[in-house]
């Protein structure tokens, strides 16, 4: 699968009309020297980075108006809500171009954002049919010199001008990073599930592209654009393979909620996949099946982490199962039913529309410290708090997991604190913790004893995660902005 064969040159002619119309012509100008600081959501394939220097202060250094749109209520069709900024996950992905950094940024204006870093200033954007909820991933195309030779992944709900059983949705596409015009578009199909938008950032991984999607099934697709097809007068990637991730049953016990809205992680020759149909699983790369599945029972929205011991860290959500929600770390070069080390549970708290655990991915610290140092991980839970987890230590006790039949060690909880519900994720350095809720931006310093002081705090309403890079950090929020934090100098 992950082999190129040479595309036919009859489709290649077919192509070019298209191109002209859709993605501009292939300049072949000089580009800068291009690269991705982070890739994706969560920064890399693994999950675990989320940029290189942290602030210390939460000063708005500038804000950019990302505007509203309107999007169908997917309880009510045709019942038109309104939304501002940008939400979960909403994190934008940083890239150096020579000297300079930009980000690639989603809204719920239904455009994709490039805006420079340090001006805050619109580079382009791309008009989406619908809100964007999930995060850019980043591919760099070694097999072109064109307009195609840097591209964005993102994906959107399914466009308000369809509805569940339209013939087609295109709400997964492929950007050029350096025109922002097009270059192929995926039609999400229809299923047992109730949704074909696409919430999830895939990730390219020797050349090919991998993605679960919201109507559960798991894509498997060349990302050249010179190798897809002509469809009705827009260019469809190649798919290598569709594979549907939930049973029958599945989607009876969970009310076709089978929604895949995580994004994938991969570790080893496995990509790790989290559903709402209750499933962890395992897709081994080399065998083209799954072959690792771990049953929580729960809705699971949150994307797997990678430690530095090789596990996963895994959040849950309260909804459908008799036990709490909350966070697992598994071994999963173990068999699934022996691979759990440990379970977290958060306290039950309804919120909105959900009735505890968390929504949000956990983050860890695991890529800027020292193999001596303690492994933390960090969770926001609807209970209104952010705990942090040594997460390489357990102790004495033991608690009962999400379907209250088995009893799991606990991890150490290395600090407690009050931040509000809130379904975005923390992110976290190795001495900088970051959170956004519904009551705002905490900004926390940490030391080597594990001791953590708030420094700083902005009031405000996000479900976006944040990212930093060279003491700034980069949200949106749900007010219509994207803000730049940092230390604002004042001139003397």
């Amino acid at each position: 699968m992950t082999t190129f064969f040479f595309c036919l040159l009859s489709i290649s002619l077919l192509i070019s009309p298209v191109f002209s119309q859709e993605a501009k012509p292939t300049h072949n100008i000089p580009t800068p020297n291009i690269e991705a600081v982070t890739s994706t959501y969560l920064g890399n394939h693994h999950r675990n980075f989320y940029g290189n220097k942290a602030p210390d202060k939460l000063d708005v250094i500038w804000k950019f108006d990302l505007g509203s749109g309107k999007t169908q209520n997917p309880r009510k069709p045709y019942d038109f809500m309104l939304w501002y900024g940008a939400g979960w996950t909403g994190q934008p992905a940083v890239i150096r171009e020579d000297s300079s950094y930009f980000l690639v940024q989603p809204s719920y204006s239904h455009n994709l954002y490039k805006i420079n870093a340090e001006t805050g200033e619109e580079v382009w954007r791309y008009k989406y049919d619908d809100i964007i909820k999930g995060s850019p991933t980043f591919w760099e195309n070694t097999y072109s010199w064109g307009d195609d030779r840097f591209m964005i992944f993102q994906g959107s709900r399914r466009g308000n001008q369809n509805t569940i059983n339209s013939p087609t949705i295109h709400s997964l596409r492929a950007i050029s990073y350096l025109t922002g015009e097009p270059l192929w578009y995926y039609n999400s199909e229809r299923t047992r599930c109730y949704s074909r938008d696409v919430d999830g950032s895939p990730i390219v991984y020797q050349d090919t592209f991998y993605l679960p999607l919201e109507n559960g099934y798991f894509l498997i697709a060349d990302p050249r654009p010179d190798c897809g097809t002509l469809v009705n007068e827009r260019i469809e990637p190649k798919v290598y393979d569709l594979i549907k991730m939930y049973s029958e049953e599945d989607a009876n016990k969970h009310g076709n909620n089978v929604i895949m809205e995580a994004s994938p992680t991969l570790l080893g020759d496995r990509v790790y996949i989290c559903s709402g149909s209750g499933w962890i699983k395992g897709y081994n790369i080399k065998t083209d099946s799954v072959d690792w599945q771990f049953y929580t029972g729960a809705d699971m929205d949150g994307t797997p982490v990678v430690t530095n011991d090789s596990c996963l860290i895994v959040t849950i959500e309260k909804q459908y199962i008799p036990g709490k929600g909350g966070v697992f770390k598994f071994d999963p070069s173990k068999p699934p039913d022996e691979s759990v080390i440990w379970y977290f549970p958060t306290e039950n708290e309804e919120f909105a529309f959900w009735d505890g655990g968390i929504l949000g991915s956990a983050c860890v610290n695991d890529a800027y410290i020292d193999i001596s140092d303690n492994g933390l991980a960090a969770v926001q839970a609807m209970d209104g708090n952010l705990y942090v987890l040594d997460h390489e230590f357990t102790t004495k006790d033991s608690t009962l997991g999400p379907l209250n039949k088995h009893y799991y060690p606990t991890p150490q909880v290395a600090f407690k604190y009050e931040t509000g519900p809130g379904i975005s994720t923390p992110i976290m350095s190795e001495n900088t913790i970051i959170v956004a809720g519904y009551k705002g931006i905490h900004l926390f310093k940490y030391d080597d004893l594990c001791i953590f002081e708030r420094v700083d705090h902005y009031p405000g309403s996000f479900e976006s995660t944040p990212v930093f890079h060279n003491g700034k950090v980069y949200i949106a929020c749900r007010d219509g902005y994207l803000y730049c934090f940092g230390e604002k100098h004042v001139e003397e």
